[in-house]
This record gives structure tokens, C-alpha cells and sequence, in this order.
């Protein structure tokens, strides 16, 4: 059901028939003078600018973003055309409502409206992401093989004819010192390439429950006593 409440998101919309096919935008918008509620729409239907057609908005509902009326296309652009720029009189509304079978008299059935959930998407942006270096510190062990030298005494057996100082001694009697050598591990570093790290979008599926308000008519049945005298039996 469109009401007053609707009036601002009418302006400009794509309408489309019961059937799901395209009509045209919304120009004008009528309302009903005394509670507001807007009763008709024009679309242009013909080549020159003032030929429009009347929609009406009796079981006419508003759905992702298009007006969806109760009418078939064929029918609207059939409907009476007329020059839009001046306020609807009584008998173009009398022949509109007679043309589309709309208040027919005598008819006491009434059309009840309910609105209904439509699954729809907006596409927004949520996180930023970028690619950042830093460097940690961590320690790691290496195993690195070392070399050293150690004294080892060696007997040599006296033949005889060795002098009876040893020139390699000094005045103490000690011998020349030996000097020994050992390897130290030493552990530098380098860098090296090992990976390249990329950024990649992937589309994720997944369902979210939404709960939303909707409205819906209900109709009850209203008596009113008459002021009629009671006919004898």
C-alpha cells in the first residue's frame, strides 16, 4: 500500500507492471485532497511530452527501488491520455477509476495490502588492507666446524753424539716456546630472498539472518444502526 509516508521516494521512479515489465519513470504524483495519500501516478507512454498516462496506486507497492503496480503495461498505455498540467477533475477521475475497474458500485469487496521482506545487497566498502615489512630479532644455532692446535711431547731416544747442551735451551734450561693456533667460529649474516608475498581478493559466500518491520492491512467490519422505524408484522 502507498501512502503519504511514501511521497518522497515516488518521485522519479522506474515503474513496473504486474508482470515485471518496464513502464517508464514517475512525473507527477496525485494525492487524495483530504488524507494526503497519493492515488495516481503519470508516465509518459507517448512521443510527445504531454501525453502521459494515469497509473493507479491501488495495490501498487514499492520494491528495490522500482514502484510495482497492479495494471499490465498494455493496459496503462491504453489508458485515457490527457494534458497533465492541471489538477484532476472529477470526470477524468470518474473515467479513469471506471476505465481501470477501479470503486465500481455496488462492489463491496476490498483489496487488503501487506508488505514483504525482499532480499536485496548494498556493496560497501569495510576494511583497508596493505602489504607492511618489519624485522623481528630471533635467535638461531648454527653448528660450525673448528680447528686447534694442541702439544703433543715426543721422545726421541739419545744416540751418543749429541752435544751436552742443547742449543735450543736458554740459560734456565727451558726449551723455546711453541706457539698454538686455534680457529674461532665467527658468524656473520647476509639476506637472501625467500618468498613473495602478494595481495589477492577472493569473494566469500555466506548467509545473514535480517529481521525488518513490515506493515500490513487488516479490514474489519463496521455497523451502524439506522434510524428507520421497525415495519409491523
Amino acid at each position: 500500500m502507498i501512502t503519504k509516508d511514501d511521497l518522497g521516494g515516488l518521485s522519479g521512479i522506474e515503474v513496473v507492471d504486474n508482470a515485471g515489465v518496464h513502464v517508464g519513470p514517475v512525473d507527477q504524483i496525485y494525492v487524495d485532497p483530504d488524507s494526503g495519500d497519493p492515488l495516481w501516478v503519470t508516465v509518459r507512454t507517448g512521443t510527445l511530452s504531454f501525453q502521459e498516462s494515469f497509473v493507479p496506486l491501488t495495490g501498487a507497492r514499492l520494491a528495490e527501488g522500482r514502484l510495482i503496480v497492479a495494471v499490465d503495461r498494455d493496459r496503462i498505455a491504453h489508458a485515457p491520455i490527457r494534458q497533465t498540467d492541471a489538477p484532476l477533475g472529477h470526470d477524468d477521475a470518474d473515467r479513469l477509476t471506471a476505465y481501470y475497474g477501479l470503486g465500481r458500485a455496488g462492489d463491496d469487496a476490498m483489496t487488503r495490502s501487506e508488505e514483504r521482506l525482499v532480499a536485496g545487497t548494498r556493496r560497501e566498502p569495510t576494511t583497508k588492507v596493505r602489504l607492511r615489512k618489519y624485522l623481528v630479532t630471533e635467535e638461531r644455532q648454527i653448528t660450525v666446524p673448528v680447528t686447534r692446535e694442541e702439544v703433543r711431547l715426543e721422545e726421541v731416544p739419545v744416540t751418543g753424539d749429541e752435544p751436552g747442551d742443547d742449543p735450543g735451551e736458554d740459560a734456565s734450561g727451558a726449551a723455546p716456546g711453541v706457539i698454538l693456533h686455534a680457529q674461532r667460529p665467527v658468524v656473520t649474516t647476509e639476506t637472501v630472498p625467500v618468498e613473495r608475498v602478494t595481495l589477492t581478493k577472493e569473494t566469500v559466500r555466506e548467509e545473514q539472518v535480517v529481521t525488518a518491520p513490515v506493515r500490513r492491512e487488516q479490514i474489519t467490519l463496521e455497523t451502524e444502526a439506522t434510524d428507520e422505524p421497525g415495519r409491523p408484522g
